[in-house]
């Protein structure tokens, strides 16, 4: 019982957590593959589109955007039309409400490991415990990523390739559609899903042989799985086809007025396969460089210890026992003598679950951008293999502190005033002052993540608003662009803010403008630029970890 209601004290902080909002900022994908895109497409917002979903360079499917973000967009934008809700379009509800869709779909999670707990002889209570007080399922699965989606579908397919029942007795595979489904589906929304899929088919392919007889009933199977993941395929190519053919969804409505002659011409015209899009772009290492370069052994050493710590390191070591342990079979020839046909599920170590984490992790290794949240989708197997043989419950100390850190770091400091930020100015500058009274604004973002503009809320057809985004420009480019922002006199009643970090905010007052009004967010931490250790423990820490919107006094550069 006292499990159960740490779980559900985990899962509540969970759902909580995600409705306050959380204000770190983890990676810029997390709003551009997804709510920014929907945003300009369905809400009619100003945002920025990446170049995956440009029409030149489709490398990114539409549907799960359109699926998720598109969604909870569009149930908002019906609200307001209905004026059962009249300001439903704000900054609050943009961000929160495809977070909160993801964070009611991370509970697929939890549902995988009471399924699979029993399957892996682990206490599913102590496991689902494990993972609900994980940094990495209260930060990284309540936001939109496609690894989180990508995670999820992992967990769905290890739930469907295990088809014993607890007792370890055989159960005959019945779900073949469903795998090429999931299969096909988590392929278009990132290929590198076949690394974490591989192991799975693998293991259902070896029940399937072991469990049937007839070679016939084998051929129906994967007849099922080759026919369910074309069909599944032809979906995602024609809507892909569909939306960057025609650019946007207003277009794409458009089409469906046309004949269905000069759809299927279209569609044979210029048939767009995103995944092989992606493959191709990121099997370019100059492309990879351009986005970062890691060395191989990234995963391994970093960026695994980074999301799982301790649980990490005892994959390791227990992956380097046991493969001693079969090499020195291997000597002695024991496995022959045995005539093991493969691993087994219920030996001491787990090793198969150690391959559903290791494999990825291999494949994944092999390119040279390497990013923590690619390997969000191995909690689920770290998590069963931790929880067996209570190897975990030592350590619980160590895990504990090492999440709360990981939370408080990722969700909150983590560029955590941008967010906020934007909401202040969208508040801002949709203020009844500002709207009975047309001013322009520019906004000027230097050393942060890119600003998501839908954040904003501003209209396509507002053209008094004005963002520009510095990333980290030198001081030269930044002053020049700074100056000559101030020094627009052709501009009456023009607005000109500065958005900077507190570590960086030196830099502004050497450009030689002045500046009348400044709001301090706190906090924001920007690894990009670190806050300097001595001013930390000064009376000056909280502007090293804030982020400073500065307006820009236009009045004192007239004079």
């Amino acid at each position: 019982m006292r499990t159960r209601g740490l779980w559900a004290l985990l899962a509540a902080l969970r759902a909580g957590w995600c409705l306050l909002p959380q204000a770190g900022y983890l990676h810029p994908d997390e709003f551009f593959q997804s709510p920014e895109v929907m945003a300009g497409d369905i809400l009619n917002l100003q945002v920025y589109y990446p170049w995956e979903f440009l029409s030149s360079s489709p490398c990114r499917t539409i549907v799960f955007p359109l699926m998720t973000s598109g969604v909870t967009y569009w149930v908002i934008k019906s609200l307001q039309q209905l004026d059962i809700c009249s300001s439903c379009i704000n900054s609050y509800t943009l961000l929160v409400s495809p977070r909160l869709l993801f964070t009611v779909f991370s509970f697929i999670l939890d549902y995988s490991v009471y399924r699979l707990a029993p399957f892996w002889e682990v206490d599913p209570w102590k496991a689902l415990v494990l993972l609900a007080g994980s940094y990495v399922t209260l930060v990284f699965y309540t936001r939109t990523f496609t690894n989180t989606l990508e995670g999820l579908l992992f967990a769905l397919l290890m739930v469907l390739v295990s088809s014993r029942k607890s007792d370890g007795s055989l159960v005959g595979p019945t779900s073949s559609p469903l795998i090429g489904i999931i299969t096909t589906a988590g392929f278009f929304n990132r290929p590198t899903f076949l690394a974490f899929a591989l192991m799975p088919l693998l293991y259902w392919a070896g029940l399937i042989v072991d469990s049937q007889k007839s070679i016939k009933t084998v051929i129906n199977h994967f007849s099922k799985l080759i026919l369910c993941a074309c069909f599944t395929a032809i979906v995602f190519v024609t809507a892909d086809t569909f939306y960057f053919t025609s650019m946007g969804l207003d277009n794409l409505y458009s089409i469906k007025k046309s004949s269905l002659l000069d759809v299927i011409s279209q569609l044979n015209e210029k048939m767009i396969v995103t995944p092989f899009n992606f493959l191709s772009y990121n099997l370019n290492p100059h492309n990879l460089a351009l986005h970062g370069s890691h060395p191989r052994v990234t995963h391994f050493t970093v960026n695994g210890i980074m999301l799982f710590g301790v649980l990490h390191i005892l994959a390791i070591g227990a992956g380097i026992k046991m493969l001693k342990e079969y090499i020195h079979q291997l000597i002695r020839v024991r496995s022959l003598c045995h005539g093991s046909s493969g691993l087994s599920v219920h030996s001491e170590g787990s090793p198969t679950l150690l391959l559903f984490y290791f494999v990825p992790l291999a494949f994944l290794s092999l390119f040279s951008h390497q990013e923590p949240r690619f390997l969000i989708p191995l909690i689920l197997p770290l998590v069963l293999f931790s929880t067996s043989q209570n190897r975990a419950v030592k350590w619980r100390h160590v895990i504990t502190i090492f999440n709360v850190l990981g939370a408080l770091l990722f969700g909150c400091l983590h560029q955590g005033g941008l967010i906020p930020c934007l909401s202040h100015l969208e508040q801002l500058m949709h203020s009844p002052e500002s709207s009975n009274h047309l001013r322009h604004y520019t906004l000027l973002f230097a050393h942060t993540y890119m600003p998501p503009r839908s954040l904003l809320n501003i209209k396509k057809r507002d053209t008094h608003i004005e963002v520009i985004d510095m990333a980290g420009s030198e001081e030269e480019t930044l002053c020049q662009t700074v100056e000559q922002q101030a020094n627009n006199f052709t501009c009456n009643d023009c607005h000109v803010f500065v958005i900077i970090p507190g570590t960086v905010r030196a830099t502004i007052t050497k450009c030689g403008v002045s500046f009348k009004n400044e709001t301090l967010i706190f906090p924001h931490l920007s690894m990009e630029d670190p806050p300097q250790i001595p001013f930390l423990f000064s009376g000056n820490w909280r502007s090293q970890l804030g982020l400073y919107i500065l307006q820009v006094d236009r009045d004192q550069q007239r004079l």
